[in-house]
């Protein structure tokens, strides 16, 4: 009966039990992470589910029945039901227009759906290179950007989007990381760093008003992801060495040109040692990386922790540089409808700086001159009767021992920079949102320098002994400073996103924001005479006023901005597209009535692959038209300056002496930031199963009123030059940008891509007034390589001014240059009016190439970067005195009465003018990075993943410089030391093997 009974009970609920049990599950995408919001279908059982936040869920279906699972941005999948905790894996969908996502400023956008010229780079694009700032690493990887970069470790590269718009001005671009404005990127680790937008035309740029002009760049660092704890250790470690050397002259080379050039036999041409000053002052650099982080999240918080430290001894000797990086980046879902985020950054720079100049010492000085001379006095240039180097004799140089001048810097840096900010987000309603964001940014910097005087002195000249320096002169200097300031960003704005109809999407963005650059705090004190120990340079309760020698406490003015802004974006039946953008701002930086502008834009596209008529057009899977207009604006730009000049004496009424006080500058009321405004076009297509993506764009970005340094009125009594909106600057150019992918087999793909930009920079007009010339790019001997004047009008910015070399007098070997009439000429009879504008330091084209490949677990890539059209100084060739060394080219091939074909000049006694013989092609493509990677496979809990590479930063170059590079950052001025190799860090070629650990 029992038996009966229980066989008759499991006949009545089975059929309830097939129908209603509970599929559990979890849908996951290729890197193990859980997918909240898919939907899965069970159609028989005429049921469905979505994912929880973490991707798991229940699905009331059969045993074997088929489950459909999708969800955008993947392809979807079907599957049979089983009884056990079901394992999903979604691959992402090979139609990527759906899900990529560009940060556009205060919000994201689909890329699809963007009207304007933005370039999206990822992590794994700028961590591949091995370098400390990741605008180094962007190089050669967006179209229109041109990138100059320096070696020295600790240097800020310059960026220069869609050419120079300012000559005045600031030109740098707007870093907002995080939602923080911020001036550089140097305290960031490329290893934190998950996407890095570049903003290039007005129409996405404008929502940043007077701040825009230059471009912006958008950082966004990593988060937390994923419902368990990650971990990832990055370590490598490589070793540099110059990419390219200057072959220079042997002694007994160096001696037979230089008695030639004296006329006298002043150098034995038998010289018993060849000193490689270069190599005296230069080592194997070495450097290295370490970096861990710790990311994961539950239902409620995610949370991103990474530590990095960076150790670099550069190839200058004695060159430290080490740096220190910690972020901490967390979200908090406090509700179903506010969520927090926060984030924090703190990192810290050491380094014992160097003087540069060391370089063009080295090249200068003879090699007849020891490192130390036998008594280890250090080597210097002296003569003796028999020709060779001594401690005795006469002077023939004034160039100092490079490894001595190192030797006596005594220099330390340190900065921290701390960086945070808040975010909350509060859903108001399904489609409206409110954010409000608050960021602060702390620097502090110090440093001493430390200079050895007496001994200094001492060095210079070997006779000298101690009991011949002066009683009243320092025995050293010490000079301290310390360097700070706090700057902070509020942003409140609201977000309305809602889809009318099924056709009309429409998202609104409006909102204020306050920006306050605090004044910043200098104090730098220098002392005579302190106790050589630097322990005893800050004892407690000691007075040290007698030996303060210059006190300096200054403050510089706070710079507050107020803003309103607002964002409209139009898609009109998924095809037709529309952005409207409006921003207002006011800046503390100028007069009352000139502190408000209004910088509107607009953009529109069209995807054209939405319509109809290309349905059917298999191979072009995407093709979009967009284009746009807007009004930019660059606060940083040359302010008023009231100056006043004192002590001024005049006579009135005989010998009656009369002293007073003058103002001496005039001042423009009007003076406020420079406005650019920019129309662009562009084109974006994905063809041939979307292998083939690329984008084409044409733009003209004019500035109107530039500001420029005129001279006053001769009437007003004025002396001082006064800056005024009177300049005009023209960019024209375009871009292209390709790139192939292709999958041949399950184990095997590659890519392969580049990008050309070319751009025409032009002073194009000045307004009714007379600049206050600038001679820029000195060289230190008088001579002067650049102008802005009333001249320059029809000439890039940054142009050289020199006279043009004509060739060689076959008669006697002299260099000929044209005058302003054509005619040949020496340089004694050469006059100002023979100068001549001879080209830029700016590229007219930038180029970029991409290539790699994986194969298995192996992957290479390979990335080179190109410029053409700029000029370039050989100034530390152009600087030369007598008695100073030479190349080994000029030494072995210069004009003699039996050499009258050379392409050198006979040696000459005179300082050289500044001329195009010493101006070269800036031309130049080289690879920047070459990494080759593999994969090990791995089945174990503990350890996920582990990666080793090696690379091969800036192998190989091709360039028409006879320098070192054709890469010259210098100051970063276009009329300063940019494009002049004098006082130059080299370029580096750099070997690096690490590895990648996922735990």
């Amino acid at each position: 009966m029992r038996n009966f009974i229980f066989s008759f009970l499991a006949l009545i609920l089975l059929p309830a039990y097939m129908s209603g049990q509970v599929i559990k599950g979890k849908v996951l995408d290729k890197d193990g992470i859980g997918i909240p919001g898919a939907m899965i279908i069970a159609a028989d059982s005429k049921t469905s589910a979505d994912t929880d936040f973490d991707g798991n869920f229940n699905i009331n279906a059969k045993v074997g029945e088929v489950l459909k699972i999708s969800m955008v941005g993947f392809d979807a999948i079907s599957v049979n039901a089983t009884s056990g905790v079901m394992n999903i894996t979604l691959k992402e969908a090979k139609d990527t227009e759906l899900k990529e996502v560009v940060v556009i400023g205060y919000g994201t956008r689909k890329k699809i759906d963007n009207t304007t010229a933005i370039t999206s780079l990822k992590a794994e694009e700028i961590s591949k290179t091995k370098v400390l700032n990741a605008s180094q690493a962007i190089q050669g990887k967006a179209a229109g950007v041109q990138v100059i970069s320096s070696d020295l470790p600790g240097s800020t590269p310059s960026v220069v989007i869609r050419g120079l718009g300012t000559a005045l001005g600031g030109r740098t671009p707007l870093f907002i990381v995080d939602g923080m404005p911020t001036e550089n990127i140097n305290n960031i680790n490329t290893n934190d760093i998950t996407s890095y937008e570049i903003l290039k035309d007005a129409s996405s740029l404008a929502i940043y008003g007077t701040r825009a002009a230059n471009g912006v760049i958008i950082i966004t660092t990593k988060k937390g992801k994923g419902d368990k704890v990650s971990v990832e250790f990055e370590s490598f470690a490589g070793f540099r060495e110059p990419l390219k050397k200057v072959k220079m002259a042997g002694s007994n080379k160096y001696a037979h040109y230089s008695n030639a050039a004296l006329q006298t036999t002043t150098f034995s041409q038998d010289q018993p040692l060849n000193t490689d000053w270069f190599d005296a002052i230069t080592r194997t650099g070495s450097y290295n990386q370490n970096n861990v982080s710790v990311s994961g999240g539950t239902e409620n918080i995610k949370y991103f922790f990474s530590l990095g430290n960076y150790q670099e001894k550069a190839i200058l000797n004695g060159l430290d540089y080490s740096r220190t990086t910690f972020r901490n980046n967390n979200e908090y879902k406090i509700s179903k409808k506010l969520t927090l985020n926060q984030n924090f950054s703190f990192g810290s720079t050491n380094s014992t700086p160097k003087p540069l100049s060391a370089f063009t010492n080295a090249y200068k000085q003879s090699p007849i001159v020891p490192v130390r001379f036998p008594n280890g006095q250090y080597g210097v240039s002296f003569v003796g009767n028999d020709g060779f180097a001594g401690t005795t004799g006469s002077s023939f140089n004034n160039v100092g021992n490079p490894v001595a001048q190192l030797d006596f810097f005594n220099e330390k840096q340190k900065s921290i920079t701390l960086q945070g900010g808040l975010k909350l987000d509060y859903e108001i309603v399904k489609a409206l949102k409110f954010t409000s964001q608050f960021n602060g940014e702390y620097y502090t910097w110090k440093n001493y320098n430390f200079e050895d005087t007496k001994n200094i002195w001492l060095a210079a000249d070997p006779s000298r002994v101690a009991s011949q320096y002066s009683a009243t002169a320092n025995i050293n200097l010490l000079t301290k400073g310390r360097n700070q300031y706090f700057n902070w960003n509020l942003s409140n704005y609201f977000t309305y996103n809602k889809i009318f109809g099924e056709i009309h999407d429409i998202e609104v963005t409006g909102g204020i924001e306050t920006s306050v650059k605090g004044s910043r705090e200098q104090l730098t004190i220098a002392r005579k005479n302190v106790n050589a120990d630097a322990n005893y340079w800050s004892l407690k309760d000691v007075d040290y006023v007698g030996t303060v020698t210059s006190y300096k406490d200054e403050v510089f003015n706070e710079n507050k901005l107020a803003s309103y802004f607002g964002r409209f974006q139009y898609k009109l039946m998924d095809r037709y597209l529309f952005t409207g953008t409006i921003r207002r701002d006011g800046s503390s930086n100028f007069g009352k009535d000139y502190r408000w502008g209004t910088f509107p834009a607009f953009g529109l596209g069209w995807i054209v692959t939405k319509e109809e008529f290309l349905a059917n057009a298999k191979a072009i899977n995407l093709l979009k038209l967009r284009g746009g207009w807007g009004k930019l604006g660059n606060q940083n730009v040359p302010l008023n300056n009231q100056a006043y000049t004192s002590g001024l004496s005049s006579y009135l009424g005989g010998s009656i002496l009369n002293e007073g006080t003058t103002i001496n500058s005039q001042v423009d009321p009007s003076l406020s930031w420079e406005i650019t405004e920019e129309a662009s076009a562009g084109v974006d297509f994905e063809l041939l199963d979307n292998r083939l993506k690329g984008s084409f764009d044409v733009y003209d970005k004019k500035t109107t009123n530039v500001i420029l340094n005129t001279k006053p009125y001769t009437t007003s009594g004025i002396s001082n030059a006064s800056p005024a909106h009177v300049g005009e600057v023209s960019n024209k150019g375009y871009e292209v940008a390709l790139r192939w992918d292709d999958k041949l087999t399950d184990n095997l793909s590659y890519w392969i891509g580049g990008n050309f930009s070319n751009n025409k920079n032009e002073l194009t007009g000045l307004k009714n007034a007379t600049l206050s010339p600038i001679n820029g790019g000195g060289l230190g001997n008088g001579q002067w390589t650049k102008l802005l004047d009333n001249s320059s009008v029809g000439q890039p910015l940054g142009s050289f001014f020199m006279y043009e070399y004509a060739g060689l007098d076959a008669a006697n070997g002299k260099m000929l240059y044209f005058d302003a009439n054509g005619a040949k000429v020496t340089q004694d009879v050469l006059a100002e009016a023979d100068k001549k504008y001879v080209g830029s330091i700016l590229p007219t084209s930038t180029y970029g190439v991409t290539l790699g490949l994986n194969y298995k677990n192996f992957d290479l890539s390979v990335d080179g970067y190109g410029t053409s059209g700029a000029k370039v100084y050989n100034g530390k060739k152009a600087q030369r005195f007598t008695g100073e060394n030479i190349e080994e080219s000029l030494a072995t091939n210069f004009w003699t009465p039996n050499n009258t074909t050379a392409l050198n000049p006979a040696p000459f006694n005179l300082v050289p003018v500044a001329s195009t013989y010493y101006l070269e092609s800036g031309d130049f493509f080289r690879i920047n990075n070459i990494t080759l990677g593999y994969k090990i496979p791995l089945e174990g809990e503990f350890l996920n993943s582990c990666r080793i590479y090696v690379n091969a930063i800036n192998p190989f170059i091709t360039q028409k410089f006879s320098g070192f590079s054709p890469e010259l950052n210098g100051n970063g001025d276009p009329y300063g030391t940019q494009g002049i190799e004098l006082d130059a860090y080299p370029t580096l070629r750099s070997f690096v093997i690490g590895a990648n650990l996922k735990f």
